[in-house]
């Protein structure tokens, strides 16, 4: 019998996206290897991960609710009117990292790296835990390891790699400690960041302890933050995407068709009759990126008008423009 995502995470299969994000934040923190040293409660954090990386994805549940985890895994081919099979065979695979999701929930912060108080008669389905920011534990015993700083990485991504998700190996170069628990070697290693769509600029992505491995030190968590690669065509603004539409003084006065780009290579005539001032916008609605919390939502494609200006006017049609254009 497959696995049950609803009962990893403790719900019910009508659970709303919220209810799922609560159940994910309580199970992950529950299961976490740094809080919990229990046998068994590093496969337990992985099940909790895959778990929401189903539900979380509008079309995995849906396939997930239909046919199991077997046809999830197994292939299920997409289907036409009629139920009749005419699309490609979907299959899943959970190739996350459950530590960068996790840290990703998180904003990029480590939770466990701070004292947590439980709050009396708390309801399961709210936040469990109020954070108290501090700096070092008072009582620290002297000559205790503390963890180094963490080491930031530019992760740098085009905005086709935003719209569509992507996966990305980062290869690194760190020192590890021998056996002997006093020499040190240098060691590579890839990791893997599964790019969500709909990313922030800014989003940060926490490998664990992924730093440099000394006898007297906690090695730093290697942290990757994303940045927009600059686009040839549009720039970003939130998860709106904003094209510089250049039109000619005349068009500007007169109308003009637009023919706008999109990311994924279509292409939109806007027609315009009004006057369009130079700075002005107009909105192609769900043309954007999509929305980092529901990615099946997306945002908009923004048209921002630059008027040419001709460099010269010739002398009767400066006369004829001073006739017809008010003051």
């Amino acid at each position: 019998m497959g696995k049950d995502y609803y009962r990893t995470l403790g719900l019910s299969r009508g659970a709303s996206s919220e209810d799922i994000r609560r159940a994910y934040r309580r199970q992950a923190l529950r299961f976490h290897p740094d809080k919990n040293k229990e046998p068994g409660a590093e496969e337990r954090f992985k099940e909790v991960a895959e778990a929401y990386d189903v539900l979380s994805d509008p079309k995995k549940r849906e396939i997930f609710d239909k046919y199991g985890e077997e046809g999830l895994k197994g292939g299920t081919p997409t289907s036409g009117p009629g139920g009749v099979p005419n699309g490609p065979t979907f299959t899943y695979t959970f190739r996350g990292d459950p530590h960068a999701m996790f840290a990703e929930f998180f904003d990029g912060r480590n939770p466990f790296d701070t004292f947590f108080v439980q709050r009396s008669g708390e309801d399961e389905d709210e936040e469990p835990f109020t954070t108290f920011h501090v700096g070092f534990p008072r009582g620290r015993p002297p000559g205790a390891r503390r963890q180094d700083p963490p080491v930031l990485y530019d992760l740098k991504v085009s905005l086709e790699e935003i719209y569509s998700g992507c996966t990305k190996k980062m290869k690194i170069s760190h020192k590890r400690l021998n056996p002997d628990g006093k020499t040190v070697r240098n060691e590579d290693k890839i990791l893997t960041i599964e790019v969500k769509r709909g990313w922030k600029e800014g989003t940060k992505i926490t490998f664990p302890k992924e730093g440099d491995q000394t006898p007297t030190n906690i090695p730093a968590d290697v942290v990757f933050v994303l940045k927009d690669k600059p686009h040839g065509v549009f720039r970003r603004d939130g998860s709106d995407i904003v094209y510089p539409a250049k039109i000619s003084l005349r068009e500007a006065l007169c109308g003009c068709t637009v023919h706008t780009p999109t990311l994924d290579g279509r292409t939109i005539p806007m027609v315009f009759q009004d006057i369009l001032k130079p700075g002005v916008k107009r909105r192609i609605p769900g043309e954007g990126l999509p929305l980092p919390r529901a990615p099946e939502q997306r945002g908009d494609l923004v048209i921002e008008f630059e008027v040419k200006f001709p460099d010269r006017i010739p002398p009767a049609s400066r006369s004829l423009l001073e006739q017809i254009l008010p003051l």
